[in-house]
């Protein structure tokens, strides 16, 4: 979470693209990498981006546990999931796989709380409340630290970054045109941290 100010989340459709897409990526500093598992292409996604030298690639969307094991089995280094769950919060906690579940209320926090988690995805950002819901909740969790993610966009992203629980912000909007434009987008990205 710490590794750069913007997580990108990435819907890939096809395999041959992510290798690329990856490489953009990394090219512009960005090289902690959510492939989401929305697709079918998305393990064999994961198994390419692993390939490009200095990508930190993880599986996002992750809801079941044969999801997660299908997940670790492709390569990836992290799990994150819209929710959280006591059995497959249980799961992959046991693994020892780093998780960042979604939360987006007090008892989902506590939940993770109970699970020895304290970096959550607050999900989905904008419509949980954005930032002004962020920081109720962040208030009596003063150990958690968060990752929003869901409408997060460029012009919105330097607000949500200078509350201190938030460590880094999930986006989609460094995809989408060339390679060239994607590297330009993740070196912007990149900015928002400074």
């Amino acid at each position: 979470m710490r590794t750069a100010p913007v997580i990108p989340v990435l819907v890939v459709e096809d395999a041959a693209t992510a290798r690329p897409l990856a490489e953009a990526l990394v090219a512009g500093g960005l090289r902690v990498l959510e492939v989401t598992l929305r697709t079918a292409a998305a393990l064999d996604v994961i198994r390419e981006m692993k390939t490009v030298e200095g990508a930190i690639v993880g599986a996002g969307t992750v809801v079941r546990e044969d999801q997660f094991a299908q997940a670790v089995d492709a390569g990836a280094e992290f799990i994150v999931s819209p929710g959280l769950t006591q059995r497959l919060g249980d799961v992959i906690v046991e693994s020892g796989v780093p998780y960042l579940p979604g939360v987006a209320n007090a008892g989902d926090i506590m939940r993770g709380m109970e699970l020895g988690l304290n970096r959550f995805k607050f999900f989905p950002a904008e419509a949980a409340g954005g930032l002004k819901a962020l920081k109720a909740l962040a208030a009596p969790f003063y150990e958690a630290r968060f990752c929003p993610t869901g409408g997060i966009t460029q012009a919105t992203a330097p607000e949500w970054l200078a509350f201190d629980p938030v460590l880094c912000v999930g986006g989609s909007w460094i995809t989408g045109g060339s390679m060239e434009e994607v590297t330009e987008r993740a070196k912007a990205a990149v900015r928002l941290g400074a």
